[in-house]
């Protein structure tokens, strides 16, 4: 298995042959997925990611569909 380095982040899994504008695209997406971000319903900070445009907010116990990557 690959390991990533500091400076590539979550892009330290593509070989050299990717370029580095299109890693820093993908360190900046995959950093605002992986954060809780904001629930509409509750208005608070804790709904998470379960998968390709599916959240759920532990605090308010719903689940909701919005954007893929992150919450609009």
């Amino acid at each position: 298995m690959t390991t990533k380095t500091k400076k590539a982040r979550h892009a330290g899994r593509f070989r050299a042959g990717f370029g580095k504008t299109v890693k820093d695209r993908l360190n900046q997406v995959e950093d605002k997925q992986r954060i809780r971000q904001k629930c509409p319903l509750c208005n608070r900070f804790g709904a998470k990611r379960l998968s390709k445009g599916i959240w759920e907010c532990p605090k308010c116990n719903k689940k909701f569909a919005a954007g893929s990557f992150y919450i609009e």
